[in-house]
């Protein structure tokens, strides 16, 4: 606990780091291009609705006001992923001055927050994943207020929170399973038995009411989904061991001295047992991430309690360093009380110091890495040099020479002006009875989206939630086709046309397919729609 009942500050120091981390990811907004999701979701937004095969509503309904306000070009695009990465740093360091920081503290706590190349990622990246710490994070807080006021309307606070959660991203059930045992296993588990838990599950229900009903409606599609994707083997499964030593890394190897230290600090320390609960709820959503075989990435959103409990470890391990250094090496010349203050002043001091340089210099050499500071071909290069391989998360893009969230940004413009090569090629007659037909979402937002310009037509697929918009007037008597071999083609259709090929050197290779012109469909997409669907 600080020694003083008056709340340290966050300003300067937090809103400096906060407001750094949001610009860099502003001025590198238009380095690449858009990600492959960020274009998927703005196609949905488009179609507005309570749910879709692959997420709940909240980042198509964000899509939404994203288009209506700010716009859509890359810099007003990431503005939301870099607030809400921001959001996160403040967040953390909040959260650590509510389990005891003072200033440094709150100020490491920040820093550490900004430190994850995981996050660096994905606050560059239009998607749900960027809010997820905020949400996850607000969770936590709210226990942890709850805990040190004991008043339970706090739970109305958690309801909400988490039925906006369930609204972004399913996997916050998780969290918030995980943070309900956390609390049954200590002391604190008294703050559960009270009826404003009750009124604060009813106001997470009803939130998240109108996505519940639309899955019941559609026969949960994203049940179906997540079946085929496991039956597919489609994501790279990794056994505990490595599981593990990837969190190290996506968190930065830097940061993990003080984010497990905070997690020992809330699981051990005398004067943090009233906040043992925090400590569980870590342990034990990253095992259930572990035994269900989930990406590395999603436990990331947790790691701002162990962070924000580092920054009161370190703070408070430097103390006591100071005092024992300088207690060890007094003599009778320097005894007095003055000089043995300010030598451990001093001393705590450079340890300060010392833990913010050091955790700048884990980060700057990495930098390129997850924001695109370089341009492509010098990235290139200094990822060649690099002592370790990116880690892949699905096993398409195992050999793939850029990481996939920066290969996932460049093939849609050229892909698009291909296709509108060989739609105009056409006569306007034919143009009437076209479809343009892409094999995943990637593709089809991309020309829903750059395709306007080039007079180009929505494109029509089967991929996630596209097979649900249907092929609309389209039978399938002339179909430009993306993302399919030739010969798969033949099968379908009565004649086969390469009409265009795509060679983009930086571009995921399933990306670089090319662009067919087909003739003559076998069957007719009205009425046999059903066999296009890909949900995986």
């Amino acid at each position: 606990m600080t020694s003083t009942s008056r709340p340290v500050s966050l300003w300067p120091g937090v809103y400096i780091i906060a407001l750094v981390y949001f610009a860099l990811h502003l001025a590198t907004s238009t380095r690449y291009g858009y990600f492959r999701d960020a274009l998927y979701y703005l196609a949905c937004s488009e179609h507005l609705a309570f749910g879709y095969v692959d997420q709940p509503p909240l980042i198509a309904w964000l899509g939404w006001v994203a288009r209506h306000t700010l716009g859509t070009l890359l810099p007003a695009l990431l503005f939301w992923p870099a607030l809400a990465g921001a959001g996160r740093i403040v967040l953390t360091a909040a959260f650590a001055r509510e389990l005891g920081a003072g200033r440094f503290g709150t100020v490491l706590a920040a820093a550490l927050a900004a430190t994850p190349g995981v996050w660096w990622v994905i606050d560059h990246q239009f998607a749900m994943n960027c809010f997820e710490p905020l949400l996850w994070g607000g969770l936590a807080y709210a226990v942890l207020r709850l805990i040190k006021t004991q008043n339970p309307k706090l739970w109305l606070v958690f309801g909400a929170i988490a039925g906006v959660g369930l609204l972004n991203k399913y996997s916050i059930v998780v969290f918030v399973t995980a943070l309900i045992v956390g609390v049954l296993l200590t002391r604190q588990r008294t703050v559960l038995f009270t009826p404003w838990i009750l009124a604060g599950g009813a106001i997470a229900f009803l939130i998240f009411l109108p996505n519940l009903i639309w899955n019941v409606q559609h026969d949960w599609p994203f049940l179906e989904l997540m079946r085929n994707v496991r039956a597919t083997g489609k994501d790279v499964v990794l056994p505990p061991g490595k599981y593990l030593l990837q969190q190290v890394l996506m968190m930065n190897p830097v940061s993990f001295p003080f984010w497990f230290g905070g997690l020992l600090f809330l699981l051990f320390a005398r004067d943090a047992r009233v906040y043992r609960a925090l400590g569980w709820t870590f342990v034990i959503a990253l095992a259930c991430f572990m035994i269900t075989h989930g990406k590395d990435y999603y436990a990331a959103p947790a790691y701002v309690v162990v962070l924000a409990a580092g920054g009161v470890a370190a703070e408070r391990l430097f103390a006591r360093l100071a005092r024992t250094s300088v207690s060890s090496t007094r003599t009778s010349v320097a005894s007095a009380d003055t000089s043995v203050s300010l030598a451990r002043r001093r001393l705590q001091t450079v340890l300060m110091a010392a833990s913010l340089v050091w955790l700048v210099l884990g980060v700057g050499p990495l930098l390129p890495l997850v924001l695109p500071v370089l341009p492509i071909e010098t990235f290139i290069r200094y990822q060649s040099h690099l002592p370790f391989e990116v880690p892949k998360t699905e096993q398409s893009f195992v050999g793939e020479s850029l990481p996939q969230y920066y290969a996932d940004e460049f093939p849609w413009p050229g892909m698009v002006e291909a296709v509108a090569r060989v739609y105009h090629s056409l006569t306007p007659e034919e143009q009437q009875r076209t479809a343009i037909f892409a094999n995943n979402y990637g593709q089809a937002a991309a020309v829903d989206f750059f395709g306007p310009k080039y007079g180009l037509p929505k494109a029509i697929s089967g991929h996630q939630n596209y097979y649900l918009w249907g092929p609309r007037n389209y039978t399938g008597d002339i179909v430009i086709v993306l993302g399919d071999e030739e010969s798969d083609a033949r099968e379908h259709f009565e004649s086969v046309t390469v009409a265009a090929t795509l060679n983009n050197p930086y571009a995921y290779r399933y990306e670089n397919l090319p662009v067919l012109l087909c003739r003559g469909l076998k069957w007719n997409l009205q009425t046999e729609w059903s066999r296009v669907k890909n949900w995986r």
